[in-house]
């Protein structure tokens, strides 16, 4: 994986109130990141994430976890970047119900802002991977069950016809396998008779 580049971010931050909103945006600035949109309802959250594509967002947890929710829900569902929670004091039930909306992570005021993006930054990177790479291998294998059946093969050789084609066509075995798939619905159902 290559380096992240972590030192001047496009930050979304999010808040029930207002006036937190500048306090946020402050401390933001001061790690020498910028904030791109200032969000206090969560109607406004998706477009804002949709239109700023920002780096990472910071929810902080108001009065209501109920609005710090619904925020989190938005921005996720956008999955353009994490989310990390602002929290002033520890809330287990909310961090439960916030980690199963797709949060990353979360950081006290006091604790080291900067720290917990790198590493929030960096995992995000990794899920993504792992996501790609998921994706490859299912249609990897949707290419192979294609070809076991069209030449009555076992998987271990409908691998191989892939692999040599892959080394034929100088192409990746993810790309000619994609090429199969994509096109299996052009193929004959039965090998033609000689």
């Amino acid at each position: 994986m290559t380096d992240l580049q972590t030192d001047h971010l496009r930050v979304l931050i999010a808040n029930e109130r207002p006036a937190r909103l500048a306090l946020v945006a402050a401390s933001v600035a001061a790690l020498g990141h910028e904030v791109v949109a200032r969000v206090v309802d969560p109607a406004n959250v998706a477009g804002a994430t949709a239109t700023m594509r920002p780096d990472v967002a910071i929810v902080g947890l108001g009065a209501s976890s109920e609005h710090a929710l619904r925020l989190i829900d938005r921005i996720v569902r956008e999955a353009t970047c994490p989310v990390i929670v602002l929290m002033h004091s520890p809330d287990p039930a909310f961090l439960r119900e916030a980690s199963k909306r797709g949060v990353f992570a979360f950081v006290g005021e006091d604790d080291d802002w900067q720290s917990t993006i790198d590493m929030t930054l960096r995992r995000f990177a990794d899920y993504h991977e792992l996501r790609h790479a998921f994706g490859r291998r299912a249609v990897t294998e949707r290419a192979k069950g294609i070809l076991m059946e069209r030449h009555s093969i076992d998987e271990a050789a409908a691998f191989e016809l892939l692999r040599e084609q892959a080394r034929r066509t100088n192409r990746k075995l993810a790309d000619v396998a994609a090429a199969v798939a994509g096109t299996h619905t052009l193929l004959p159902k039965q090998p033609a008779s000689v």
